[in-house]
């Protein structure tokens, strides 16, 4: 199986670096607009060889393109255009409508699958690829009655490969479940580390921080090359978990200045819930968000 990977970044490199392992994939041509992450590739033997963008895909019997979700939109159109028509595309993008749409008229349409693994860290490029990145996360793929079943089945393949359990959903449920479990976590942390940063005293704070103000942040070292335009395309989706997230703070901070004990308390046990969520009881959540919050929380 000869592949191509599109954005030799964490996840294009971390996938690149398991479907080697596991021996899915024969060739890895790798491809780049960044000609030190392409050099950095090819040197920690991510890919076995460089190429242009159209020597990449029309080589490639299947094509993953890994790069920020704005580049995709305008990017992948013009891959389906030059690949075999018999090669297979997936995107691993964390939005999935814009994409979706981009390409919902193309002749080729059927030999594209819309992906999302769920897994990452907050480091960029390819020096933080890394083996078994994806083992035990979730896939979502996105609208599967769009696809061919020769290029579902191969997709499907290729992550089965990787050790990852495939949940079905069209592109809009994606983007609405990932912007309460994904893009709202990197949204507080964002707004988290801004807050502490605006302290005149921080470095005290910095001094005193502890693992949980430390995990919490964690996230706000994530690319703002990938993250802004994931939050601008889901925006409309974000925003309202945000306007949720806000009244739950609201409730929070009131308890706090009524001097109410009793409902701060009863905030605390309410979260505590979650718990059950995790550990597979029964909640309101539908089987797909209870799978995803899952898996993304393992």
């Amino acid at each position: 199986m000869k592949l191509a990977v599109i954005g030799l970044g964490l996840i294009g490199g971390s996938m690149a670096k398991d479907l080697r392992r596991t021996r899915f994939a024969t060739e890895i041509i790798g491809s780049d607009t960044n000609s030190e992450n392409a050099r950095i590739a090819l040197g920690m033997g991510i890919a076995d060889r460089i190429e242009s963008l159209d020597n990449a895909v029309k080589e490639a019997d299947i094509v993953i393109v890994a790069i920020p979700v704005d580049k995709i939109v305008s990017l992948l159109p013009y891959i389906l255009d030059h690949i075999s028509p018999s090669a297979t595309v997936l995107d691993v993008g964390s939005t999935k409508r814009e994409i979706a749409a981009a390409v919902k008229d193309h002749p080729l349409r059927g030999n594209f699958v819309a992906t999302h693994p769920m897994s990452g860290t907050e480091n960029s490029g390819p020096i933080a690829a890394i083996e078994h990145l994806f083992e035990s996360k979730i896939c979502i793929v996105c609208d599967h009655e769009k696809c061919r079943p020769q290029h579902l089945a191969l997709a499907e393949k290729m992550y089965q490969s990787l050790g990852m359990p495939i949940a079905y959903m069209s592109s809009d449920e994606q983007d609405h479940t990932t912007a309460f479990i994904s893009h709202l976590p990197h949204a507080t942390s964002f707004a988290l580390a801004n807050a502490v940063l605006a302290i005149e005293d921080r470095n005290i704070i910095f001094d005193l921080a502890s693992g949980g103000f430390q995990s919490t942040v964690r996230l706000a070292k994530s690319s703002p090359q990938m993250w802004s335009p994931i939050f601008w395309q889901n925006r409309d989706y974000i925003a309202e978990a945000l306007e949720v997230y806000i009244r739950h703070l609201e409730e929070f901070k009131e308890s706090l200045k009524n001097n109410d004990h009793d409902r701060l308390t009863e905030l605390i046990v309410n979260a505590n819930k979650i718990r059950g969520v995790l550990e597979g009881e029964n909640s309101s959540l539908t089987k797909n968000e209870e799978t995803i919050i899952k898996f993304y929380t393992k």
